[in-house]
């Protein structure tokens, strides 16, 4: 197997695009290696339309569709790397969507990008990124050059970059504001068995306008990360603005991997499997670990944002 390769590609026009993307696909193809692309729709037409009936050959998706979640995309490429784990090197081009996200989720996906150096790293996967200069802000393409090893403009060569930074390092600068304190409001319970945190969420949730379907969502998750941060435990649940948002607070615990619950399941059943589970279904998790104790903060849309 070949060892994992992450790299990104800052490109400023369609013709840039192509001069890495075609190279990089076609070299696939005639190796007889997996490919997937998963980018904007207008860049998958203009691949698609250079690659021409070898086109047909690659697995593609657009990208806004391909893990809305950090979780969710981090799942993705690990899967698709296990169905195709026969072969020594699998080719993949992932461009993540950077407008119109928040602050906040802009923060998440600079270090997933950063955690994918860890979590595929027993992978033979090679991984470009491209980052559409003329879309992203500059913090954006900065940071793609400290959460990729190195740079490909032609899909071939590489050049190292100079300000790549260890992923742990990255991830806890990423993690290192506290989370805000619950606001006046909030309810709280200390609560002794995994059970009762499940009942408490769902009555919460319920109480606070979420679906059934919604409120029992949130209940599972709560229940799952509550395995794995353990009890006895005290969780709160308020409403934000287009939120409800949990929190489970466990004294004298502490939770040293940051990729926890980023690794999708396996043969085996493993402790950060619940937390993988409430990664998939709650919008955003966030866990602090302090001198106190832990934190695993959950949070879904708000009953105002409500579809179904």
């Amino acid at each position: 197997m070949e060892q994992m390769i992450h790299q990104a590609s800052l490109y400023g026009s369609d013709q840039e695009f192509l001069e890495m993307a075609v190279p990089f696909v076609r070299d696939g193809l005639a190796n007889g290696e997996p490919v997937l692309v998963t980018t904007t729709s207008g860049n998958l037409e203009l691949l698609g339309e250079a690659l021409g009936e070898d086109a047909t050959r690659v697995d593609h998706a657009e990208t806004a569709y391909y893990g809305r979640r950090t979780a969710q995309r981090a799942t993705a490429f690990t899967r698709y790397w296990r169905r195709n784990s026969g072969h020594r090197r699998v080719r993949i081009l992932a461009e993540p969507v950077w407008q119109g996200k928040s602050t906040r989720d802009v923060l998440a996906w600079k270090r997933m990008e950063s955690g994918l150096n860890v979590l595929l790293d027993d992978t033979g996967i090679w991984m470009i990124c491209p980052y559409d200069t003329r879309a992203v802000g500059a913090g954006i393409a900065e940071d793609a050059l400290r959460t990729h090893p190195s740079v490909s403009a032609d899909g071939r060569t590489a050049r190292p970059s100079a300000t790549y930074a260890d992923p742990l390092d990255f991830i806890g600068r990423c993690d290192a504001a506290p989370l805000a304190a619950p606001p006046a409001g909030s309810v709280s319970a200390p609560l002794d068995e995994i059970n009762d945190v499940r009942r408490f969420v769902a009555a919460e949730a319920r109480r606070r306008g979420l679906t059934e379907e919604s409120a029992s969502l949130l209940a599972v998750a709560a229940h799952e990360a509550a395995r794995y941060l353990g009890t006895p435990l005290t969780a709160g649940m308020w409403e934000d603005f287009g939120a409800v948002v949990c929190d489970l607070r466990r004294p004298g615990k502490a939770i040293s991997d940051p990729l926890a619950g980023f690794r999708p399941p396996g043969p085996i059943e493993r402790a950060e499997d619940g937390l993988w589970l409430a990664r998939q279904v709650c919008d955003h998790v966030d866990v602090r670990s302090d001198a106190t104790g832990c934190t695993i903060r959950l949070q879904t849309a708000g009953p105002r944002l409500q579809t179904g």
